[in-house]
C-alpha cells in the first residue's frame, strides 16, 4: 500500500509541546534533531510525562500518526478530536506508516527510520478520550529514529529512500 501512496504521503501538521501533560500546538515548522527529537517538545527537553520510561530505548526520537486514522476513528466513534488531541509530532495524510516499521524515509530534508507502532496508552486515554485504547490499537501511528536532522514543514513529502 505505501509503494502505491508514497508519492502522496504529505506532512499534514506538526505538533508539540514543551511540557507533559499540556496540549499540543501546531508549529509552522519544526526542527528534528538526529538521536534527540522534535526540538523544543516535550520528550526532547526530558519534560514528557513518559520520558523517563523512554530513557535509553531506541527508536523514541519522533511519533507520526494518519490523519486518514484520525478522521476514521472520530466517523467510528462519533468523536470531533483534532489531529493535534492524538499526541504525536508529525500528522501525515497519503501514507501507510504501518508500512514504513523498518524503512529508512524521508519528511521533507530529514531522513527518519521507521521503528515500531506508536500504540495508545492509558496516558492518552484519559488525556483525549477512553476510546483510544480500543479504537486505535494498530493504528495509532509510528515511533521513529531521526537519522539525518533537519527542518520539516507541512506540505513537506514523504518518500522511502
Amino acid at each position: 500500500i505505501f509503494l502505491e501512496r508514497r508519492m502522496s504521503g504529505k506532512v499534514y501538521a506538526i505538533y508539540s509541546t514543551a511540557v507533559g501533560g499540556k496540549p499540543l500546538i501546531p508549529l509552522k515548522r519544526g526542527v528534528l534533531e538526529t538521536g534527540r527529537g522534535l526540538v523544543g517538545d516535550r520528550y526532547y527537553l526530558g519534560t514528557g510525562t513518559l520520558s523517563k520510561r523512554l530513557i535509553g530505548k531506541s527508536g523514541v526520537d519522533i511519533t507520526l500518526i494518519e490523519s486518514e486514522e484520525i478522521e476514521q476513528f472520530n466517523h467510528t466513534h462519533n468523536l470531533s478530536l483534532g489531529v493535534g488531541e492524538l499526541r504525536r509530532n508529525i500528522v501525515t495524510s497519503g501514507v501507510r506508516l504501518n508500512d514504513l516499521i523498518g524503512v529508512t524515509f524521508s519528511v521533507g530534508n530529514t531522513t527518519l527510520e521507521g521503528v515500531r507502532l506508536c500504540e495508545p496508552c492509558a496516558h492518552l486515554s484519559k488525556i483525549a478520550t477512553p476510546e483510544v485504547l480500543p479504537g486505535l490499537i494498530g493504528r495509532c501511528g509510528l515511533r521513529a529514529h531521526i537519522i539525518t536532522g533537519g527542518t520539516v514543514k507541512p506540505g513537506d513529502v514523504i518518500t522511502a529512500t
